[in-house]
């Protein structure tokens, strides 16, 4: 085209001009996105994402990823959210993008039946997610929200305001979505809808697309996102979610070994990193931001909803692999067949579980009861082997590594920062629903857990059936399941089962033991219930709609089990409401337990006779009584706290 036609054709000069525009930032789009961004060796990761993704057509097969080549006024796949004390944080995640099309989003808020745009960010590549944070955030208020790219392309939802004035914080608890089952999750994303949580806790495993994140994770999202777009979502992401069988990350080690049972991580860095800020950048900062080994990230952090104060783990982390490490007890590194062996032999005191980063936040956590009234521990796995069947209902396994009852020293100290919180404990990973009572010195002495089941469980299925098949001492009364009580793991732990929801059929879908699991904190009563939903039930069935052995009532207290043998004298606090108490056991400086009082009287349990110091304030113990109080019978005269 010469410079006179186009001057004569204004309307030709400006289509030759986009163009041009669109041609330069096309190039330039190219040269910043490589094509392959985990390095060549590892070009399969994300490549359905990565590069000219739009050129390469969706996998065929039984269970392909949804395409990702979708209409353009669609990108912008869905939003997830927390907020904490003034911080709001959220990520949306998008499709692939293409050369052409802004490489930014918007985030509008609702304000006064307006719109107003309050952030703009760019979008992340590899993994196509943007980040916002607003601060500070008024969390008095449900605010509308819309996240915007380009002139078409949005997402809608609602910030629900914290409901702090809510007498029960309704939470769901879910993990191992089966990426072998495609399509949505209506059946349970319906009942959700019904049920309202307040809070969503996905413990891992939210796709099982390994070396293909980013469709999987946009899978997952579609999935859920009619109940994720208007209430807070934590998800934390597990060993399939970073393409791996197993993790035990040991501080971010390579792994080279098949199985990863050597400990550490198989894949690039950058490639876990990514997963890791598409799942966890809109949870609130970590606690402890410095990177393990090879730059890959930490997000171990706390967040507080409704009164409620969650501790959010990364149990996989800094364990150790057994590999090498340990005697070798059967046909593979982390499983054990041998029934005559040692447990002792396996718990050498090298041996990491949580590390000492986490049992620091731990034990700051347990101490620091700002805007709480209960604490909930969340984490990918349980800390005990609650399975006897694994793959096939005949192929018993005496204990598996790869969950939390290994290393056993390990176990204990993590079960006893939890329990000085009287803290409850969540998580997934096992595919099979169970409650258990931890023992630690004695059975029933530790934290309540509740193990969700598999949202899908198409993948691996896992029974609980004694060899014995005779119920456990001390069983649960009036309760349909026949093997209750106190039990030892193969690992030597001490649990008592409470309730377990075998799959009746793997091979059915409706019989495979998958579902959900939802938590009732009950801040007046100081209560939690667990309720535990097949996949296909029908919540207006209430609660026979559940799996047998459901639901389960506990008293918060009762997460600490020790039996008291003295008590403290009552304190009446006369200057604080509902204060924190601190006991701390003499001459060891042992801190029994950090709790907030029921109401402003506290009469304390002790487990030896002796002294104790009493330290005591409105959120956090910074005050110490002026002296030890002997530890004596119950019925002792108070003692006035205050004027």
């Amino acid at each position: 085209m010469n410079a006179s036609s186009s001057s004569s054709h204004p309307g030709r000069f400006l289509s030759l001009a986009a163009f041009l525009v669109a041609t330069v930032v096309s190039a330039f789009a190219a040269a910043e996105e490589p094509r392959f961004p985990f390095g060549r060796e590892f070009r399969q990761l994300d490549s359905l994402a990565t590069g000219p993704w739009w050129t390469k057509p969706t996998p065929k097969g039984a269970a392909p990823p949804p395409p990702l080549d979708v209409p353009r006024d669609e990108v912008v796949a869905f939003a997830l959210y927390t907020h904490d004390h003034g911080v709001l944080k959220m990520t949306a995640q998008l499709f692939p993008l293409k050369p052409d099309e802004p490489r930014e989003v918007r985030l509008e808020l609702q304000q006064g039946g307006q719109w107003r745009e309050v952030a703009v960010a760019p979008v992340a590549y590899p993994g196509w997610s943007a980040h916002f944070r607003i601060e500070p955030w008024d969390a008095t208020r449900d605010v509308n929200y819309r996240v915007r790219h380009g002139e078409v392309a949005g997402f809608t939802g609602r910030i629900r305001r914290d409901p702090v004035d809510k007498p029960a914080l309704v939470v769901a608890t879910m993990s191992c979505n089966s990426s072998r089952t495609t399509g949505g999750r209506a059946e349970i994303v319906d009942n959700l809808l019904q049920q309202d949580p307040d809070l969503l806790f996905f413990a891992g495993d939210q796709t099982y697309r390994h070396t293909q994140h980013t469709a999987g994770w946009i899978e997952f999202g579609l999935q859920f996102r009619d109940v994720i777009r208007d209430r807070p979502t934590i998800t934390i992401p597990d060993d399939h979610d970073i393409g791996q069988p197993n993790l035990w990350g040991e501080n971010g080690k390579l792994s080279t070994l098949a199985g990863n049972a050597d400990g550490g991580y198989m894949y690039p860095p950058s490639y876990v990193n990514m997963v890791q800020r598409q799942q966890t950048w809109h949870l609130p900062d970590p606690v402890d931001p410095k990177p393990v080994e090879r730059g890959i990230g930490v997000y171990f952090t706390r967040l507080r909803v409704g009164g409620v104060d969650f501790a959010i783990l990364e149990d996989r982390k800094f364990k150790s692999g057994p590999a090498g490490k340990i005697p070798r007890q059967g046909p593979r590194p982390d499983h054990v067949n041998d029934p005559s062996y040692d447990p002792a032999s396996i718990d050498l005191p090298e041996l990491q579980l949580l590390g000492e980063r986490q049992l620091k936040f731990l034990r700051d956590w347990g101490q620091d009861w700002t805007g709480a009234d209960m604490k909930v521990a969340l984490s990918q796995t349980a800390f005990c082997g609650a399975v006897h069947m694994h793959g096939q209902r005949n192929n018993r396994l005496l204990a598996d590594l790869d969950c939390n009852g290994w290393p056993q020293s390990g176990r204990y100290a993590a079960l006893r920062e939890i329990r000085r919180a009287w803290a409850t404990h969540l998580c997934g990973d096992q595919h099979l629903a169970v409650v258990v009572k931890h023992g630690i010195d004695s059975w029933g002495d530790g934290p309540y857990a509740f193990t969700s089941p598999a949202l899908v469980n198409t993948i691996y299925g896992r029974w609980w059936h004694p060899e014995d098949e005779q119920p456990g001492a001390n069983p649960r009364a009036d309760c349909p399941l026949p093997w209750t009580g106190n039990y030892r793991d193969g690992l030597g732990n001490r649990l008592s089962m409470l309730a377990y929801a075998n799959p009746p059929d793997i091979h059915d879908e409706r019989q495979r033991g998958d579902g959900y699991g939802l938590v009732r904190f009950n801040k007046q009563t100081q209560t939690a219930t667990f309720e535990c939903w097949p996949r296909f039930a029908k919540a207006s069935a209430g609660p026979r709609g559940q799996f047998p052995g459901w639901p389960v009532e506990i008293a918060i207290r009762d997460n600490d089990g020790r039996e008291p043998v003295a008590w403290l004298p009552p304190l009446e606090f006369h200057e604080l409401d509902r204060p924190v108490v601190q006991v701390v056991q003499q001459p060891s400086g042992e801190i029994l337990y950090t709790v907030r009082a029921a109401s402003n009287r506290f009469q304390a349990p002790v487990y030896r006779h002796g002294e104790y110091l009493v330290r005591y304030g409105q959120d956090r113990p910074d005050t110490e009584l002026d002296q030890p109080l002997p530890a004596g019978p119950r019925e002792a005269a108070a003692i006035a706290v205050g004027q």
